[in-house]
């Protein structure tokens, strides 16, 4: 065993510097003015609370009245001050801070250069000395200053940046947190006067937003590498549920430019890595024609930024074993390829790739690309239209529209802070923003709060005034629940409410307290509210594979979409375990508990990872709701219309929800169908039908339901509705039958196939929690 061999001497002393070497922590923002400096000095008082020794030094408050008050009584080591282009610039002084030899040092602006004749040209080598020498160091960047992101942000934005840090900075980091904010934030801040304009094309809403975008898939990419290596030390293999990765299956032919754009347009839409791999005879050399397209393929590939690969293979019977290996040792999470022109005798002759990988996929989705190309040349996708008012600002309007805006109006605003998992901050930052507003003397109450019995949020109640809670007596007992009529009538101008997604009692007016926020709104009364990301409806089937719990307490993804700003508060896994080791997040009796379940670390860490991409996604929607050509993910040119075909088996729901997602990212219509195989429904499954249709219409599909006098029809009378509602692309669950009963009663997912090779097709793969590790074992 591994862990029993004798280190090196080598070993021993690398280790050792490890144990000696100071830590970093590093603030990452998307613009100057988020917050990064406020939220590191804050850090510094926590610390300096607990008996740690900690100094500042070089760090930049602009005057910012909430980052002065911050500072306190920290202590400050003088820098040394010098004047570049009539500006005064501080360098840290490196003999000073050795000299005092704090146990922590807070330093802003990781990208400074420092002075000719300095000890070291830059910061960064300022501060990699200090932690050699054991200091730990806390400091703040903005993403457009790392090497890499600063050309994508010259390239969205026009900004030129001049000091930078190598890409790979955050690596050397043990911690990197993002502060994220909303670009209204940003604006109203900017209003106030909080901090100085600087660059003119910085602080455009469109360029805040691209900007944000950025840090949040910045900082995704580097916690799933984080997630990555945590899982393979557990000895998981296969996607992990909070990352996209496409593999595109291609041969040297015609059409195979089409599937490398097609995997490049998903991926790019579910901001995920895209690979392609063609797999040829072993020894059987190429053709000119052949070669030719390779080379094609190859530069394609390389265009759309993909990683290509081929491989051998002996014959075509072992294609679908070696790419179904291949999709989990890469940790695919969908396999793109074209539809097979074979018939069903072809098949058993020849052997079916599409039927050998539904029998050997777990976990992995397999999609079918609608072969089009000549007859509606190379396939795209649709973008959303421009509204008429944007298309045409003269146009009058009706009646209705002029109500609908006039409605708008009135609706008070609304914003959510989103965090990955409880203890992250949410009500804690939500209390801080209502205290600040009631300072500017904007009327802000209290509507519902759960502090969870945590001292750091109750302290942060203040002057808040509190609407008293609505007593209800259920079954004999007094149960508390927001009251939504008091709150109206008080009428202030702000509501806080914490936990958007929560469940109200019985005999509460709604069953939910996202409609009474609603009620709310419609009153004309702004609402800041607090959720994690597991609570979103859309999102339970990912939370359920990364956790292994089903969470119950949803909400909708169109309350989100409603929202008028909607910010992620950001914190490490490792800090957030820490905190509920402190007795911070729950009672200490449930400690234990906790960390042993939902607070592992691999679950937190994939929970933050699917939390970052979700509010990159949000912000990307809202960019291209302002104008598609703002969209970092692509425009999209080609109208689509999405269709469901689900059973009455415990996945419909995923793929409901799986149907969704994929409409709302195409800005498509989409369509849920159940063809029941009997004349009559009984009355547990119309139970059933009736929970399936209600979840599409929470979600804005639409539910049809068709009678089938034999299940040969299903695959049929599936294609035939789709193609009434024009539909462009079908998904369908991967079947759990075996070869025998699909034999004798027909596969209605083979049946898809070979009846709708006109259409693109999803086959969803069932989610099986135990397969990866027993496949890590297997290997």
């Amino acid at each position: 065993m591994t862990e029993f061999r004798r280190k090196t001497p080598e070993e021993l002393l690398c280790s050792m510097m490890k144990v000696q070497m100071g830590r970093l922590k590093i603030y990452i923002g998307s613009v100057s003015g988020a917050g990064k400096t406020y939220h590191m000095l804050q850090e510094g008082q926590s610390l300096k609370a607990k008996g740690i020794d900690v100094v500042i030094c070089a760090v930049s408050t602009m005057k910012r009245p909430e980052t002065v008050r911050q500072v306190g009584d920290l202590e400050r080591v003088p820098s040394i001050h010098w004047f570049r282009d009539g500006q005064e610039r501080k360098d840290l002084d490196l003999d000073a801070l050795i000299a005092r030899n704090p146990e922590v040092v807070l330093v802003d602006n990781l990208a400074h250069r420092n002075r000719e004749g300095a000890r070291f040209p830059t910061r960064l080598e300022d501060i990699q000395h200090l932690r050699s020498r054991g200091i730990s160091v806390i400091t703040t960047i903005n993403v457009y200053e790392l090497d890499g992101m600063t050309e994508l942000a010259q390239k969205w934005t026009g900004i030129e940046v001049k000091e930078t840090v190598p890409a790979h900075t955050l690596e050397l980091a043990d911690e990197v947190r993002l502060i994220d904010v909303t670009p209204e934030t940003i604006l109203e801040r900017l209003s106030n006067g909080h901090f100085a304009r600087g660059h003119p094309d910085l602080f455009k809403r469109g360029n805040l937003a691209k900007l944000r975008e950025l840090s949040l898939r910045l900082v995704a990419d580097g916690v799933n590498d984080s997630l990555e290596k945590h899982r393979e030390e557990l000895g998981l293999r296969g996607p992990s549920g909070a990352a996209e990765r496409i593999l595109v299956a291609t041969q040297y032919h015609w059409n195979g430019s089409i599937y490398v754009r097609r995997g490049q347009q998903i991926a790019k839409r579910l901001s995920g890595d895209l690979r392609v791999v063609s797999f040829v005879r072993a020894r059987a050399p190429l053709s000119k024609e052949a070669q030719a397209f390779k080379k094609s393929i190859i530069q394609l590939v390389e265009k759309v930024e993909g990683v290509f690969e081929e491989i051998a293979i002996r014959s075509r019977r072992t294609l679908p074993r070696q790419l179904a290996d291949y999709a989990m040792e890469h940790k695919v999470t969908r396999i793109v390829m074209g539809h097979s022109r074979q018939s069903r005798w072809q098949d058993l002759w020849k052997g079916s790739v599409s039927g050998g990988l539904l029998k050997r996929i777990h976990n992995t989705d397999l999609f079918f690309v609608a072969d089009r190309a000549r007859t509606e040349g190379e396939r795209i996708l649709p973008t959303r239209s421009r509204s008429g008012d944007a298309a045409d600002p003269y146009r009058r309007l009706s009646g209705k529209e002029l109500e609908a805006k006039i409605e708008r109006m009135r609706r008070g605003k609304c914003k959510v802070y989103i965090g990955a998992a409880p203890g992250v901050g949410k009500t804690y930052t939500m209390l801080r923003e209502g205290n600040d507003l009631l300072a500017k003397g904007i009327d802000v109450v209290i509507g519902l709060l759960e502090t969870h019995g945590r001292e750091e949020t109750m302290a942060q109640v203040g002057a808040l005034p509190t609407i008293p809670r609505l007593k209800i007596n259920y079954r004999g007992t007094t149960l508390e629940e927001m009251d939504t009529g008091a709150i109206i009538r008080r009428n202030p101008e702000v509501v806080l409410i914490d936990e958007l997604a929560h469940t109200n009692v019985p005999g509460s007016r709604h069953r939910k307290r996202y409609a009474d926020v609603q009620d709310i709104l419609n009153a004309g009364i702004s609402v800041i509210s607090t959720m994690n990301v597991q609570h979103l409806e859309s999102l339970n089937d990912s939370v359920e594979q990364i956790t292994g719990i089903r969470v119950r307490e949803t909400v909708p993804d169109r309350i989100i979409r409603l929202a008028d700003e909607v910010q992620l508060i950001d914190v490490a896994p490792v800090a957030l375990q820490q905190r509920m080791k402190e007795g911070k997040i729950y009672d200490r009796s449930k400690v234990d508990q906790a960390l042993s379940h939902f607070f592992k670390l691999g679950n937190l860490i994939a929970l933050r990872e699917l939390a970052l991409r979700e509010i990159a996604d949000d912000v990307d929607e809202r960019l291209e709701s302002w104008d598609r050509r703002d969209s970092l993910r692509g425009p999209w040119r080609r109208k689509e219309a999405i269709f469901v075909a689900v059973t009455l088996s415990s996945n419909a729901e995923r793929l409901i929800r799986r149907g969704f997602r994929i409409a709302y990212r195409l800005k498509a219509a989409w369509f849920v169908h159940y063809v029941h195989e009997e004349e009559s429904i009984p009355e547990e499954p119309s139970k059933r039908i009736g929970k399936l249709k209600e979840l599409t219409s929470q979600l804005g599909g639409t539910f049809e339901l068709q009678h089938a006098r034999h299940r040969k029809h299903v695959a049929s009378l599936l294609v035939q509705k789709a193609n009434e509602l024009a539909a462009t692309q079908m998904i369908l669950g991967q079947s759990t039958r075996s070869f025998w009963s699909n034999w004798r009663r027909g596969s209605v997912v083979n049946g898809v196939l070979r009846k709708a090779r006109h259409m693109d097709v999803l086959i969803v793969a069932d989610y099986d929690p135990d397969y990866c590790k027993e496949e890590a074992l297997r290997t």
